[in-house]
């Protein structure tokens, strides 16, 4: 009566929380997808979530088959990982640098289960922010870049990890919290708090501040977030950095966020690979671990595609 489709059908449901997108993420027509939910209703005798609720919610029917999804698909997904290795051999290198410099919070957890599941596999990192690790991609010295700025290398792909919103720190007494969001002209009188690496390599110049012809009064550098975070705190200027990293700091109630712009900005994560390994099983495995980490625990990201 249940297979595997049912069950990632209901899983895509619950994390988009949309019929439209839902369909996407299994790659069905949502005409498709309503008639194998319609289908699966019908054999089992009940509802599995109430139509048209916002945000969706799942009846006590649902919710079991969740819990189920949960566990089984959990167990496949090992399951693969297992034959992947008995087929085609656990061994390989995987050294890899960050171009996101706030990543490691979520990158090291990732690792430890990677460490786990391919214990011959070589894991080592290279990074420094003068340190350029997409050449070092296509010349081979190492075989994974975390990066948010793709640019078009020849045998390099780029994987989608997950998308997140770009925002800003303010200390919680700024002037501008007067403001539902913030405008690229805000920042005219500001001093803005970056990491110190070139402007065409942050967001919030390039998707942000340049698009509109604005620059911030003055740029003030610091190697370390949590720096960052308490220089806005105590009123020495503001910073842009991710959702997710900000979201710990805010909850904590040391800053206070605001989006940029009244649609926000919204860069794309991704994992840059040598096309010729990016289906090898160890590479892949650590892309599909690191992707569900994300989506799974940090705060405020979206799949992509």
């Amino acid at each position: 009566m249940l297979d595997i489709r049912h069950l990632k059908t209901l899983v895509a449901l619950r994390e988009t929380g949309s019929l439209v997108e839902a369909a996407q993420r299994v790659h069905l027509t949502q005409s498709a997808l309503s008639h194998q939910l319609k289908d699966l209703e019908g054999r089992l005798g009940g509802d599995l979530f109430v139509r048209k609720s916002r945000p969706l919610r799942f009846t006590a029917a649902g919710q079991r088959l969740l819990t189920l999804a949960d566990q089984v698909l959990g167990q496949v997904e090992e399951a693969e990982r297992d034959l992947q290795q008995l087929l085609h051999g656990e061994a390989g290198r995987l050294y890899m640098a960050i171009e996101c410099h706030s990543c490691f919070n979520w990158l090291m957890p990732t690792v430890e289960v990677y460490r786990n599941h391919w214990p011959a596999v070589e894991l080592d990192f290279s990074g420094g922010f003068t340190f350029e690790p997409l050449p070092a991609l296509t010349q081979g010295d190492i075989d994974l870049v975390i990066t948010a700025d793709p640019r078009p290398l020849r045998g390099v792909d780029y994987v989608p990890l997950f998308s997140y919103e770009m925002q800003f720190a303010l200390a919680r007494d700024h002037a501008l919290l007067n403001r539902p969001h913030l405008r690229p002209e805000d920042l005219r009188d500001q001093t803005l708090i970056t990491y110190p690496v070139e402007r065409n390599r942050l967001d919030v110049f390039t998707q942000f501040l340049e698009p509109a012809g604005c620059e911030p009064a003055a740029v003030r550098t610091s190697e370390l977030t949590l720096m960052m975070v308490q220089l806005v705190a105590s009123g020495r200027g503001i910073t842009a950095l991710p959702n997710w990293v900000l979201a710990e700091y805010a909850d904590q109630e040391l800053i206070a966020v605001r989006s940029a712009g009244a649609e926000g900005v919204w860069p794309t994560l991704y994992a840059a690979v040598r096309s010729a390994e990016r289906e090898a099983p160890f590479i892949r495995d650590f892309l599909s671990l690191a992707r569900d980490h994300c989506l799974k625990h940090l705060q405020g990201v979206q799949r992509v595609g």
